[in-house]
């Protein structure tokens, strides 16, 4: 489905986080901020549907992560902790302030991070799409990630990337969407998943695996809108519904006929969700 262009122009630019590490990032609309965090192998342009249609009520901003399109590749900073301290450095560096985070997948640990790090500081309020709190199952957790649920798991699938990166991310594309994107928008978005290096990728997701953020999620206060798919193969079994369940200032919408990449399968919807907790006062 295509939705409206935007009116605002678009910009292309980038930042120089504390390390030295340069931060790509594209930029649509005007307005209050909003800032786009995509997932692991993915990019900013992954949002490239919906970004003309958000562009009419904010200020789009979205950010390719170190070792992720056309940011740098170093050799290091792809924990968990240090993506959130390149979001705090764009926020900083782009002067942002009342922004909304909307966070994709690894996008939300890494707002999960930012809260814990540096509390609300330029920040209004977050929308968290499809992640589990924790990846790893145990015998009391069931709600773990379909592929890498644990160390062995996670090592067979990176073992499988790095064999073959091509056929992984064409799987592993699949597997996010519910509705299977044209053969262009395919390729548009296998180039883009190109773009990461296997070693940045291996690096960030067995930072990012092992990470438990249940015993965080209940002390955030920020407002916060949780999207659960459920059509998900990446997350089949709740874990993103226990996110808005456990925060205390949630509450989350559902998606029936989507997968992983709910603003691909359900764009309309997304859009109006996003830009409808955009535009509510908060106290």
């Amino acid at each position: 489905m295509v939705l409206p262009a935007a009116r605002e122009t678009h910009s292309v630019a980038e930042i120089t986080a504390n390390d030295g590490t340069r931060l790509f990032y594209e930029e649509s609309g005007q307005g209050r901020p909003l800032v786009m965090i995509h997932g692991w192998t993915f990019s900013g342009r992954f949002f490239r549907q919906v970004v003309p249609a958000l562009s009419k009520h904010a200020r789009v901003i979205t950010p390719d992560l170190r070792g992720h399109g056309r940011s740098d590749k170093p050799g290091h900073g792809y924990r968990v902790a240090r993506l959130a301290a390149d979001l705090r450095d764009l926020l900083t560096a782009l002067d942002l302030t009342d922004a909304t985070l909307l966070g994709w997948s690894l996008g939300c640990p890494i707002i999960w991070s930012y809260l814990e790090l540096f509390g609300p500081d330029r920040v209004r309020d977050v929308v968290l799409v499809e992640q589990t709190p924790k990846q790893f199952q145990t015998a009391e957790w069931r709600k773990a990630h379909a592929q890498s649920f644990d160390q062995a798991s996670t090592a067979t699938m990176l073992m499988q990337m790095k064999a073959d990166p091509v056929k992984f991310d064409e799987q592993n594309l699949t597997s996010c969407t519910h509705v299977p994107p044209s053969e262009q928008e395919k390729l548009f978005l296998l180039g883009e998943m190109a773009l990461s290096p296997v070693e940045a990728r291996a690096a960030s997701m067995e930072d990012h695996t092992v990470h438990d953020w249940r015993d965080l999620l209940p002390h955030i206060e920020v407002p916060a809108l949780v999207m659960v798919a459920k059509q998900d193969k990446v997350f089949p079994e709740g874990g993103p519904e226990w996110v808005g369940e456990h925060m205390q200032n949630a509450r989350t919408i559902d998606f029936e006929d989507s997968g992983h990449m709910i603003f691909h399968d359900e764009p309309e919807k997304f859009v109006a969700v996003v830009t409808g907790f955009l535009g509510e006062a908060r106290g």
